[in-house]
């Protein structure tokens, strides 16, 4: 059992001791330590905060705690209730809210939960902000005075929240309705029997998609595989694909912010590759830059320059791709794991509005997924970690290694987030994990075999440096 808490929020297993776990305990110091955060934000005699969650079992016990923590903090609650991360971020804005909170453990499984925090742009707290939260909820239980009866927060519930979401990515002019209706597309989708479920079909019926198929389509929580949208996750979305001969598969995780497609013939378009095709769509038609993490694959960084545009990579984490995203005026964005970030929507990632760019990119282009997959540059890459000794300094190890391969002709090392090895043909990102003694390793090449061979290469360099 587990209780992470971070600069974004509290995630951890639901059940057992309060500091272990995710307990009542535990949701209402860091409730109450958001909603003291809100009040150092603004001079106001009245805070609002937006609630949203996926559908995990746990959610709507999870909610109510939540709920009645923030209104004894005077703190007036609009329940969106069942909703997708960006549904629940765009609902920020629109109602002029203080803050959200989002009840998801995003990719975990369903014995997870977690309160994912938001500013009053329905943006994650940055580190600063964050920190505030942590520190606060250590001492909340001592420090906080809670309102009188007559202050108590009040709440509404406003239901159907995506209905107003998916009507602002079909007012999005790079999304061709007529396009897609005309192109007959047949789709399936695997919803994992979450939030997806509500929203996605809504979705594919306003797209004018006729003929599409739900699989796990019960938005009960009970995810009926590992949440995490990978190839070893999917194989009855892929079984769906070609029994129906679908022209494309979708799949998203519990609270759809990240997006995985799926070819004709039932192979993975690649998870890197959502966001490259988005982005390829997207600067056709607008002029700008592009960002991503520096665990993303080159290839965005390709498409991007393709245009005579300008790419960047910012450390791994949404909050950090956002920062990136502003300084350099991107017109799109986002992560290697799927998630697409639109600015002229909302600045968080966002499978929704995804699936409507790539199904109107699709239909203009008047070809196979398979076919699109080929017209860019192919990457492959690989994801491991090496276990260290607790007695072992992870930021030294870390440090030699830069000193090693910063003094490589042809190399580029760069170590805003652990450290990146750039070499011509391919790159190597290591990091350290914040909860654990371990050292992820990223790599890709140009080919499965390289990347992996480059990755047990890297791990043997670090055996040798320790």
């Amino acid at each position: 059992m587990s209780l992470i808490k971070s600069i974004s929020g509290i995630r951890g297993t639901v059940g057992g001791f309060s500091g272990d776990n995710l307990t009542p305990f535990d949701i209402v110091k860091f409730t109450v330590a958001y909603s003291q955060w809100l009040k150092t934000q603004s001079k106001k005699d009245k805070y609002t905060v937006v609630v949203g969650r996926d559908a995990r079992i746990s959610g709507e016990n999870v909610k109510q705690v939540v709920i009645g923590t923030l209104t004894f903090c005077g703190v007036d609650v609009i329940d969106i209730d069942l909703a997708t991360t960006p549904t629940t971020e765009i609902a920020v804005t629109e109602f002029k809210a203080d803050g959200g909170i989002i009840l998801t453990a995003s990719h975990n499984p369903q014995q997870w939960n977690a309160l994912k925090l938001l500013n009053s742009k329905g943006e994650f707290l940055n580190a600063e902000d964050g920190k505030f939260v942590i520190d606060y909820s250590l001492k909340a239980e001592k420090e906080t005075s809670f309102v009188e009866v007559e202050n108590l927060g009040k709440i509404q519930t406003v239901k159907n929240f995506e209905d107003v979401h998916i009507q602002k990515v079909l007012a999005l002019k790079l999304v061709d309705v007529e396009a897609i209706k005309n192109a007959n597309f047949s789709v399936c989708v695997d919803v994992i029997n979450s939030v997806g479920a509500i929203a996605v079909p809504k979705l594919l019926e306003k797209l004018g998609v006729k003929n599409f198929f739900i699989i796990n389509s019960k938005a009960d929580g009970k995810f009926a595989h590992n949440p995490e949208p990978l190839k070893q996750n999917l194989l009855s979305l892929a079984q769906e694909v070609k029994d129906k001969k679908a022209d494309v598969g979708f799949a998203v995780d519990p609270d759809v912010d990240r997006l995985a497609i799926m070819q004709e013939d039932g192979e993975m378009f690649g998870e890197e590759y959502t966001l490259v095709s988005v982005a390829d769509y997207v600067l056709q038609n607008t002029k700008g830059n592009t960002a991503s993490n520096l665990s993303s694959s080159r290839a965005l960084r390709d498409v991007t320059e393709k245009y005579g545009s300008k790419y960047e990579a910012s450390a791994v984490g949404e909050l950090n791709v956002v920062t990136k995203m502003k300084e350099i005026n991107c017109v799109i964005g986002g992560e290697g794991n799927g998630g697409v970030i639109y600015p002229e929507l909302h600045y968080g990632r966002d499978s929704i509005v995804g699936i409507a760019l790539f199904l109107s990119y699709l239909a203009k282009k008047k070809m196979k997924v398979s076919e699109l997959k080929n017209t860019y540059p192919q990457y492959f890459m690989s994801k491991n970690k090496i276990q260290l000794t607790e007695e072992i300094n992870v930021d030294s190890l870390l440090k030699k290694m830069e000193d090693i391969y910063s003094k490589m002709p042809d190399t580029q090392v760069t170590t805003i987030d652990g450290v990146k090895i750039d070499f011509k043909e391919n790159w190597v990102h290591l990091r350290k994990s914040n909860t654990e003694p371990i050292i992820r390793i990223y790599t890709e090449a140009k080919s499965q075999a390289l990347a992996d061979k480059l990755a047990e290469d890297m791990i043997e360099k670090i055996k040798s440096v320790m």
